[in-house]
């Protein structure tokens, strides 16, 4: 239906608008609200839909229906002001794409959009969402004493290790850095030790089980296929302590696809994380997949490893191509170079300058190559500091990770000064 003068003069006000470029456009969306709400529901245009706001009918709505397709995009500043006004006017807001752009989902979402559903519609889907957000969020009194002793009161930084090649050593770096992180308190005097949790996302190829000698467990599977009933106590049953310092969430027992996991999926899985620990880090997979977005926007670190060779000079450009053109914060990369030249070939110096010129990008982490003993350490079940403490490459992680608590310490200070 269609808003008049005489729909806003009813005593049965409307409760509810869609709001579409096209009056005749987004047909199922219009059968969906009929069905859901009957004649309680207007239908308005983007500009108009800006001055319904401000009148004394709209303080009936609870929500909109923004239907967009890929012809709005080029007018998404109007559309994220409708997003800002309903929000400034308490309605939420369910957005309704169609062959839409990533990088415009993310904008109005951002925006404060409340729900997203793609066009066309799924059966019942609109009717779940409109029941989603009028479910009203538990209040806080409610929550028992003994329940909230044991949920996490942190809010953890989030590192990620992402190898740009195969072989590039990421999951080596993201065990041997979480060891190093958990164990970075130990040099000073009165430091507590931070709590780590190491995840590994390759659902598919994931080493960090095999790396620390751990089993791969069926509430894995279990957690991630199912985590908007996660809670507290379902999330530690899946982790494993390692020497009782390390928290691990390893890969499941099954190769799974990708897209198993959604972003939604992802996002609850590292808030609950954050929530416990204070630094949570990530093995991702080579492979970008859906929910790449939701894990480079977390990510407070974002670990790309590479090597001198053209393999990563390759992907680390189609990488940055990737990032750009749907307008993510490829600003958040930091490049790590694993097995770099020694500090006297000035020839493999040479060639990473040479390197990091061409593809524009600054190299900040240079790690050197650890030999046979690095080759070796997956079979030993244990991180590099305990079967090769003197090894360079367990040095320079350490030292890394060390810098990395240190400023973590350092904005902790800042926030509570």
């Amino acid at each position: 239906m269609t808003t008049t003068d005489s729909d806003y003069a009813d005593d049965d006000p409307i409760v509810a608008c869609t709001i579409r470029r096209d009056p005749d456009g987004f047909e199922l969306l219009i059968e969906d609200m009929e069905s859901v709400l009957g004649d309680k529901w207007g239908d308005l245009g983007f500009a108009e839909a800006l001055m319904f706001f401000n009148q004394p009918d709209a303080q009936h709505l609870e929500f909109v229906a923004m239907a967009i397709d890929d012809q709005d995009e080029d007018n998404i500043a109007m559309l994220g002001e409708v997003i800002s006004q309903a929000r400034h006017h308490a309605i939420k807001v369910i957005l309704i794409a169609e062959e839409v752009s990533p990088s415009a989902l993310h904008q109005l979402l951002r925006k404060g959009a409340d729900e997203f559903v793609p066009y066309p519609l799924p059966e019942g889907e609109l009717a779940a969402a409109i029941e989603r957000i009028q479910t009203p969020a538990p209040e806080a009194v409610a929550t028992a004493p003994a329940r909230k002793s044991a949920a996490g009161t942190k809010e953890g930084a989030v590192i990620v290790c992402h190898g740009l090649a195969g072989g590039t050593g990421s999951s080596t770096f993201a065990v041997n850095f979480a060891w190093e992180l958990a164990n970075s308190a130990l040099t000073k005097k009165g430091e507590t030790e931070p709590k780590v949790c190491l995840i590994d996302l390759d659902l598919q190829f994931g080493a960090i089980g095999t790396y620390l000698d751990l089993p791969r467990r069926e509430a894995i599977y279990e957690l991630l296929s199912d985590t908007e009933s996660m809670d507290d106590d379902a999330f530690k049953q899946a982790l494993l302590d390692f020497e009782g310092k390390l928290q691990v969430l390893t890969s499941p027992a099954e190769m799974l696809p990708l897209d198993i996991i959604t972003s939604d999926d992802v996002q609850r899985l590292i808030a609950m994380a954050r929530s416990h620990f204070d630094f949570v880090v990530i093995d991702m997979p080579s492979t970008l997949v859906a929910w790449s977005e939701s894990i480079l926007n977390t990510a407070h670190v974002y670990f790309a490893l590479m090597e001198l060779d053209m393999r990563s000079a390759q992907n680390t450009q189609r990488l940055k191509r990737a990032l750009q053109a749907e307008d993510l914060p490829v600003e958040k990369l930091r490049y790590v170079l694993n097995r770099a030249p020694k500090s006297l070939d000035l020839n493999g110096k040479s060639r990473v300058k040479r390197l990091a010129e061409s593809l524009d990008i600054r190299i900040e982490v240079l790690l050197p190559d650890g030999g046979r003993q690095v080759l070796h350490s997956c079979d030993h079940g244990q991180p590099l500091a305990m079967t090769a403490g003197k090894n360079p490459l367990r040095k320079e992680i350490a030292k890394l990770a060390r810098s990395i608590f240190e400023l973590g310490e350092q904005n902790v200070d800042e926030e509570a000064a």
